[in-house]
């Protein structure tokens, strides 16, 4: 199964960072928040990955290219340019870059996937957002159904954080919880080839009228998620996802 990640928006609330790299190469913990998604894929079994590209492109595209480099050490001869490698990287990912349009919709940027997904279920996810997901499981609910398409549904993060109270005393203060009310849409998708159907052109904005019209045809489908899952749309929940992983207390770390 491939999975397609979205990873062409200007992520402009994030605009600290994403002046010089797109969201999804922000860091955490020394490695770009996509670099973070596809291990969470990988330790399900699920390798395979389109990363639709927009936004600064190029940089992502590099960055794959190189990625032997970047994940290596070696010991380079400069009179000859031969090379040693020394802890190699020992990654059996397959990864496309494609640029799918600078200013392509959601929807868009599936569409243009098309003829490189050909006639298989996939997945789709956004580029900036992580989570302790069993995606093997998503799967596993997904062919149970039949539909077109799994949405994965989580808790949102808490504006503020939760205080735990005993009377007038302050017994817990927990750090933005996850809500206990509402599900909201997390990404994580399946959809079947049929989806194709419900996209138009590169100003589809998947979230609006795709989902829309898969929900009112009985053809969407939920996959309650009950843990951890953290958007980085500022710069407060990136130092947030980078003190987590600092501090060796990362949810979404299901590899090792």
């Amino acid at each position: 199964m491939q999975v397609v990640i979205l990873a062409g928006g200007r992520g402009t609330r994030l605009a600290e960072e994403t002046t010089v790299r797109p969201k999804p190469m922000v860091e955490i913990g020394g490695k770009p928040v996509l670099w973070h998604i596809m291990n969470i894929y990988a330790h399900h079994g699920f390798k395979e990955f389109l990363v639709a590209c927009g936004y600064k492109g190029e940089i992502i595209k590099e960055y794959f290219h190189n990625f032997f480099i970047h994940h290596s050490d070696y010991v380079i001869n400069l009179s000859d340019r031969s090379m040693e490698i020394i802890n190699p990287n020992r990654l059996d990912w397959r990864i496309g870059a494609i640029d799918t349009g600078l200013d392509t919709m959601t929807g868009g940027r599936v569409l243009a996937l098309k003829r490189l997904i050909g006639n298989q279920t996939f997945s789709v996810t956004y580029g900036d957002s992580l989570g302790d997901v069993n995606v093997r499981e998503l799967v596993e609910f997904h062919r149970s159904h039949g539909k077109l398409a799994t949405v994965t549904a989580v808790r949102p993060p808490a504006r503020f954080g939760e205080l735990i109270l005993d009377g007038d005393c302050v017994r817990e203060f927990r750090e933005k919880p996850q809500t206990g009310e509402g599900w909201i849409n997390g990404g994580f998708f399946i959809f079947e080839p049929g989806v194709f159907d419900y996209l138009t052109d590169d100003q589809t904005i998947l979230e609006r009228e795709p989902l829309e019209r898969l929900a009112a045809d009985e053809q969407l489908m939920v996959f309650r998620h009950e843990g951890f899952w953290q958007p980085m749309d500022t710069l407060r929940e990136k130092h947030l996802l980078e003190s987590l992983w600092n501090e060796g207390r990362a949810p979404w770390k299901v590899w090792e």
